[in-house]
């Protein structure tokens, strides 16, 4: 598309108002600026949208943000699902509750009726609503935990995961097929009310939401006899989560938590943080010297949507990380040991993780002698193997997770849950301090039961139109490389889910990779190591990751630090 058309059509044209078109003048000398709004439309992939909020066809706005939901309110209407509803929900970004009313009411204008919260709500609670109010489609508004200027658009289905293939592809054509803005359907907001079409869910979606998570404890008289002891620190990073961690961790009588106050409410700028991720350590700070001064058995923290979680755990006069596949198996080990003990654990039982997730899972899998599912990065692809394993039968879920802080206990919702991970997070020191245990001590066990596996991974970032240029072709090379090694250890399997291919480097024989395409290469390596890459959906970054399975702590941190050196390397060499 020729940008400075684009850029002038903007600037000049009375169908965008004058807030848009100032803040565009205020550009108009600087064209590297004008070029990076205007060079391409926000592309509506299978997550949606995210960028940078700002005027331009490239950037989160009002405009963009209706003609994704005019898109949207076309493929519905193809689906005779107008009557069924579309639920939406916003997080605490600025602009977020703007953005979602722009939502509904394209929807309401198309005669579709629109739910929308009454204020900011999690992502798993949105999952959640799709189901409980039989809507055809959910939309929730948020850029997860990317930096203040940033907000996103995200699309869920009936089933209350985000749209997998074939409809993904079905909504994303009919968003590509509105070729300008002027075809995009509004109605006043009084209208849309008076018709029925604009509706408000309140705290009853709460109070159903809170009652079905709590179905997944399982020591609760462990709680009974040891919440009143339990010091927990909490902090929502400025978003969504306090409400409902405050409401039910109280419910439950965990009666020493606190919530770093000056993180508590809801803000869009997220004042105190660089940005609001929950892997980065530094978003722990201002909740690590709260822990110290309370004497904390744990520390948790969600981000803006409330659907991951971050973990410091206590050991002696320290803190510790728990990092994201941590989380993941930790929470694993506990759900079927538990289950098992009480006899509840399902024969056709399956746990579910991404490819670039840690491999201790398998052995907890074996252990239990449960199912376990290997997927695509995303968690919708987790969300989509529930619904099958619904339809056919084939499989009881028990948990899932993928190594970017995500993980889901039970099916109410369909995406990873922040909410429900810090109930289970709860019960858990509950019931280790009943037994004389820390978290930190039971993670040791399981280290000596199941090996030392470590994994670490590492991100290049490369934005603008040269950046994607860039990792187009560093993946094109990767890919007619055929690595043979990757610093000491050979490579035995090369998987290449794109080309859906899996090559043995031994013999070259090639079998067929059943998951569905995507841009990732996969090396299985010797002595149980791996390295995986593939750009970020979601952020202009190529993402690499590596893993191994050590005897010792010692042992798994010297050989993972050597094989990412190793991998830097080969990458800077490309």
């Amino acid at each position: 598309m020729d940008y400075k058309l684009e850029y002038n059509d903007w600037l000049n044209n009375d169908f965008f108002d004058k807030d848009t078109r100032r803040e565009l003048e205020e550009i108009k000398d600087n064209e590297e600026e004008i070029k990076d709004r205007f060079y391409k439309n926000l592309e509506f992939g299978t997550a949606g949208l995210r960028g940078i909020m700002g005027s331009g066809t490239n950037r989160m706005n009002k405009y963009t943000v209706m003609k994704a939901t005019q898109g949207l309110a076309n493929f519905i209407k193809k689906e005779n699902g107008e009557k069924r509803g579309v639920v939406i929900a916003y997080d605490s970004r600025n602009n977020s509750r703007e953005f979602a009313d722009i939502a509904a009411l394209c929807l309401n204008a198309n005669g579709i009726k629109s739910y929308v919260f009454e204020e900011e709500t999690s992502t798993p609670e949105l999952s959640f609503s799709v189901r409980e109010l039989n809507c055809i489609s959910g939309i929730v508004i948020t850029a997860s935990h990317n930096p203040p200027k940033y907000n996103g658009y995200k699309v869920y289905w009936e089933d209350g995961a985000q749209i997998t293939y074939p409809k993904d592809v079905e909504i994303i054509e009919e968003v590509n097929n509105m070729v300008d803005y002027y075809g995009v359907k509004s109605i006043k907001k009084e209208e849309a009310i008076r018709k029925g079409l604009y509706n408000v869910i309140g705290k009853e979606m709460d109070d159903r939401y809170i009652e079905e998570i709590k179905k997944n404890l399982i020591n609760i008289e462990a709680i009974k006899q040891q919440g009143k002891n339990v010091t927990i620190v909490y902090t929502p990073l400025h978003g969504t989560g306090a409400r409902l961690v405050k409401r039910v961790l109280g419910e439950l009588g965990f009666e020493k938590l606190f919530i770093v106050p000056e993180q508590e409410k809801p803000d869009g700028n997220f004042p105190t943080v660089d940005y609001p991720n929950p892997e980065d350590e530094k978003s722990f700070k201002m909740a690590l010297n709260l822990a110290k001064e309370k004497n904390s058995d744990v520390v948790i923290a969600t981000d803006p949507d409330a659907d991951r979680i971050g973990i410091f755990v206590k050991n002696k006069d320290e803190y510790i990380r728990f990092n994201g596949n941590m989380i993941g198996v930790f929470l694993a080990e506990y759900l079927l040991s538990q289950k098992k003990e009480k006899g509840i654990l399902p024969k056709n039982g399956a746990l579910i993780k991404t490819v670039v997730s840690t491999n201790m899972l398998e052995q907890i899998a074996k252990e239990y002698g449960v199912e376990i599912k290997e997927v695509l990065t995303g968690f919708k692809y987790i969300g989509e193997q529930i619904k099958i394993f619904e339809k056919t039968k084939s499989n009881e879920f028990i948990f899932g997770f993928e190594e970017s802080f995500g993980c889901l206990v039970g099916t109410h919702s369909r995406d990873k849950d922040g909410i429900v991970s810090t109930m289970m997070f709860a019960e858990m020191v509950a019931y280790y301090k009943q037994r004389g245990m820390g978290l930190w001590d039971q993670m040791l066990k399981m280290y000596e039961k199941y090996g030392y596996f470590e994994e670490e991974s590492f991100s290049i970032v490369l934005p603008g139109i040269d950046g994607s240029e860039k990792m187009k072709n560093m993946m094109s090379t990767l890919r007619n490389l055929k690595l043979e090694k990757i610093g000491n250890y050979k490579v035995t399997r090369i998987k290449d889910f794109n080309l859906r291919k899996s090559i043995d480097m031994n013999t070259m024989d090639e079998s067929i990779i059943k998951l569905p395409k995507s841009n990732v290469l996969y090396y299985e390596l010797q002595d149980e190591a791996w390295c995986c890459v593939r750009p970020s959906g979601t952020e202009p970054k190529i993402k690499f990751y590596m893993g191994i399975r050590g005897s010792n702590f010692e042992e798994s941190k010297n050989k993972i630090e050597k094989i990412k050196q190793d991998f830097k390397e080969i990458i800077d060499s490309l």
